[in-house]
């Protein structure tokens, strides 16, 4: 099966799900990723004397290597406007959204949570658009992917360190991915391609804040106890 990945902005990808995402690669499905933006307004651009422009070049470049390290099935990074998607007429968001999928098919949709986890605004439009657009396709009657989930954080995935993130309660997770050694050691060499974000990294402890487990919601579905696979009865 195929399942597509939309998140905002690089690093999206490998600050949570990247081992779930090769755990399902080698489970012998299709594994697809569109970001929106090339996160060129990350602060970090200050620290390194670099234009947005520039520093949007330099996180494509990483994720491209992300891209090698995990093998993804495709990658597609547009160049919308990092930190501007609220600014965005979200019509013309949502028609660039669902000619992605229409052309590519997948199965599962998969993006951030309602709270984003971070809470910044560009993971909540991207919940939004992608929700509104697969809405909107199911009652098309036409085709459309035939599960919509979210990646989330479970309350113990709640580390002490810098950042405080938001969390789905057990009763909200409908899938619990377990994770082998050779999926955690995919995810942390896709973390050590952003090497412009090597503190932030560390800061976040993100390799000690997923554990061994990737969890998601799924959309107007419910599963107690919750399943192991983004595919389970598709």
């Amino acid at each position: 099966m195929k399942v597509l990945y939309i998140f905002p902005h690089p690093d999206d990808e490998s600050f949570g799900p990247a081992p779930a995402m090769h755990a399902q690669l080698q489970g012998g499905h299709e594994v697809c990723l569109l970001t929106y933006t090339r996160g060129g307004a990350t602060k970090v651009r200050h620290e390194l004397g670099k234009t947005v422009d520039e520093m949007g070049e330099i996180r494509l470049k990483e994720m491209k290597e992300v891209s090698r390290v995990l093998g993804l099935s495709h990658m597609t990074v547009l160049n919308l406007p990092d930190s501007g998607l609220k600014n965005m007429d979200p019509l013309e968001l949502e028609k660039i959204t669902e000619s992605f999928i229409i052309n590519l098919r997948p199965d599962v949709l998969v993006t951030y949570p309602v709270h984003g986890i971070s809470g910044f605004h560009d993971h909540l439009v991207t919940h939004a658009i992608v929700k509104r657009v697969f809405c909107k396709m199911k009652k098309s009657g036409d085709w459309y992917p035939r599960r919509l989930a979210f990646f989330t954080l479970a309350e113990s995935d709640q580390p002490d360190g810098k950042f405080r993130l938001s969390t789905s309660t057990k009763e909200e997770i409908d899938c619990a991915v377990p994770l082998s050694r050779q999926d955690l050691l995919a995810g942390e060499k896709a973390l050590a391609c952003y090497k412009t974000y090597k503190k932030v990294i560390e800061d976040a402890k993100v390799m000690s804040r997923i554990g061994e487990t990737v969890y998601y919601e799924f959309f107007d579905e419910a599963y107690d106890p919750a399943v192991s696979s983004l595919f389970h009865g598709l």
